[in-house]
C-alpha cells in the first residue's frame, strides 16, 4: 500500500540563537521538549543563517534560496515575487497550507501560496494579536504595554497573564488552526513565534527560572574592543557597548525565560494535539524546528544581530521524522543552512524542487551522501557601513571579510567557538587565510556585483542596497 504522504509542521523562532538549546550544551538553559525531537529524529550544532536579519533570512528558509538568490543581502521591507515559495509548491501538490504569528513579509497580508493568514506582524493593520488583545484586555492594551523596546536590550518580565502573551497566542491559534484543518489533504503548518526576539519580556516563571541564577561568562575578544561604549548613556536600542552587570543579568535571564517559554509551549501543543488529531496523524508529521537568525546577548560588545558571529548567524536546526522513516537519528556535523528547509520538506512530501532553489535536502547529509564543503553568508550595510559583512564556515573555521575596509578575520570554530582569539594576523594561519579568501573572490566573482574581480575581493567604499538589482 503507498504509503500516506506526511503532514508538515515547521516550527519557528526569531533571533534564537544556536547554542541556546539543553541539546547544544547550554550550561543552564532548559529546552527539554525540543531537545526530544532527536530521539526519532535529527540535529544540526552547525547550522548558519545566509543572512542574519529577518526579511532576508526569511527569503532563504521560505524560498529554498541562498542570500542573492533569494533577492536580497540584507533587510528590507519590500515585496518579494518569487513564484515558487514553499508554501505554494506544497499548495499546487495539494497540501492545506496555514500560517500563523510572525511572518516580516511584505505587503504584511500577502498569502505567499498559504492558504489562511493569521499573522502577528507588528502592524495596526496587520496583526491580528493585537487586534485580539484589544478585545480580550482592553482598547488601550499593547504588546510592550510594559516600556521594553522591540529591539532593546531591557529585560524584565511579562505585565500581563500569561495567557496574553504572544507566544502563548501564537500556540492556541496555531492548535486551533490544525484541529479545524481540510481533512482530506495533509497539512503544511508554519507556527512562527516572534519572541525570543526582544522586547526581552517572558512571563513571570520563566523570569524566575533564570534571574537568580549564575550564567555563562560573556565571550569578549581581544579585537572587540572597537565595540566598547560607556555606560551609563547607552540607548536602549543601542547595537554595540558594554551593559552593567545588572542590565546584562536582567537582559539574558529574560531571554532564556523566552526560549523556556516556546520550548513548553511546544510541548504543550504535541501535547494538546494529541487530544484533537489522530495518533496516526500526528505520528505521520514531519517537525521543522529553525530560527532565522541568531542575537548577541553582548558578546563582544555587540547587541541585536546581522553579524557573522556565533551569537548572531547560527541557528537551531533540529528535525523530528514522520513514522516509520528508515534514517539514524542523532547529531550530524554538517553545514547547514536555511534555504536547505524547503528542499528538505519537499522531499519528505515527495514533491519535486523547483530549480529556483539553492538548497540541498539535510535528509542527504544524513543517509551519508556528499555535501557541501561550506555555506557563504552576508549582510548588507544596516548599523554602520564598517559593519556589513560576508562570511564562509565549514563548522570548523570562519572567515569573515568585511567589504568597507577590508578587514579579514578568521575563527578556530573547534578549539575556540566562542570567538576570542583571531587568527587573520597570525602567520602560523596564513595559508589557511588565504584559501578561504580564494574561495570567497571565486564564489562573489560569479555574482558580478562589485565584491570580485575574480582575482581579488574588492572594497567598497559606498553603501549598498539589500534589495538586489
Amino acid at each position: 500500500m503507498k504509503r500516506k504522504r506526511p503532514n508538515i509542521l515547521l516550527f519557528t523562532t526569531d533571533q534564537h540563537r544556536g547554542d541556546h538549546l539543553g541539546i547544544a550544551g547550554h550550561p543552564v538553559l532548559e529546552t527539554p521538549n525540543l531537545d526530544s525531537l532527536i530521539g526519532h529524529g535529527a540535529y544540526f550544532p552547525n547550522a548558519y543563517t545566509e543572512i542574519p536579519s529577518t526579511t532576508g533570512a526569511r527569503r532563504c528558509l521560505l524560498g529554498g534560496q541562498a542570500s542573492h538568490a533569494c533577492g536580497l543581502v540584507g533587510y528590507a521591507a519590500v515585496e518579494w515575487h518569487e513564484r515558487n515559495t514553499l508554501a505554494q509548491v506544497l499548495a499546487d501538490a495539494g497540501y492545506h497550507c496555514i500560517n500563523v504569528g510572525w511572518r516580516n513579509l511584505h505587503p504584511p497580508r500577502k498569502l505567499y501560496g498559504f492558504h489562511i493568514v493569521i499573522p502577528h506582524d507588528l502592524a495596526i493593520e496587520a496583526d491580528d494579536y493585537w487586534e485580539w488583545l484589544r478585545r480580550e484586555v482592553g482598547p488601550n492594551a499593547h504588546e510592550r504595554g510594559h516600556g521594553a523596546d522591540a529591539n532593546g536590550w531591557l529585560g524584565r518580565p511579562w505585565h500581563l497573564d500569561e495567557r496574553y502573551h504572544p507566544t502563548t497566542w501564537t500556540t492556541d491559534v496555531t492548535i486551533e488552526q490544525i484541529t479545524k484543518r481540510d481533512p482530506s489533504r495533509p497539512f503544511f503548518v508554519w507556527c512562527s513565534h516572534l519572541r525570543p526576539h526582544s522586547p526581552y519580556d517572558p512571563p513571570q516563571f520563566f523570569w524566575d527560572m533564570y534571574i537568580g541564577r549564575k550564567l555563562p561568562e560573556v565571550p569578549m575578544g581581544e579585537w572587540a574592543r572597537r565595540h566598547d561604549m560607556p555606560n551609563p548613556g547607552l540607548p536602549r536600542a543601542a547595537w554595540h557597548g558594554r551593559l552593567t552587570a545588572a542590565q546584562l543579568q536582567r537582559m539574558r535571564a529574560a531571554y532564556m525565560g523566552l526560549v523556556t517559554h516556546i520550548d513548553y509551549d511546544f510541548g504543550r501543543m504535541m501535547e494538546t494535539l494529541q487530544r484533537y488529531v489522530s495518533r496516526q496523524e500526528l505520528a505521520n508529521t514531519l517537525i521543522v524546528f529553525v530560527s532565522d537568525h541568531g542575537d548577541m546577548q553582548n558578546d563582544h560588545c555587540l547587541l541585536r544581530k546581522t553579524y557573522a558571529y556565533e551569537g548572531s548567524a547560527r541557528i537551531p536546526f533540529l528535525l523530528r521524522y514522520p513514522e516509520g522513516t528508515a534514517l539514524p537519528c542523532g547529531t550530524f556535523p554538517h553545514v547547514v543552512g536555511l534555504q536547505d528547509v524547503m528542499p528538505t520538506i519537499l522531499e519528505a512530501a515527495g514533491v519535486d524542487a523547483p530549480e529556483s532553489v539553492t538548497g540541498r535536502s539535510v535528509l542527504r547529509a544524513i543517509r551519508g551522501e556528499p555535501w557541501r564543503p561550506f555555506i557563504h553568508g552576508e549582510h548588507s550595510p544596516c548599523y554602520a557601513l564598517e559593519e556589513a559583512m560576508h562570511y564562509l564556515t565549514d563548522g570548523k573555521q570562519k572567515y569573515i571579510w568585511f567589504p568597507a575596509t577590508g578587514q579579514e578575520q578568521l575563527f578556530d570554530l573547534v578549539r575556540d567557538r566562542c570567538e576570542i582569539h583571531d587568527l587573520a594576523g597570525d602567520l602560523g594561519h596564513a595559508d589557511e587565510l588565504a584559501g578561504w579568501r580564494a574561495r570567497l573572490v571565486e564564489l562573489l566573482a560569479r555574482r558580478g556585483d562589485g565584491f570580485s574581480d575574480g582575482r581579488r575581493l574588492l572594497v567598497r567604499k559606498e553603501p549598498w542596497e539589500a534589495v538586489v538589482r
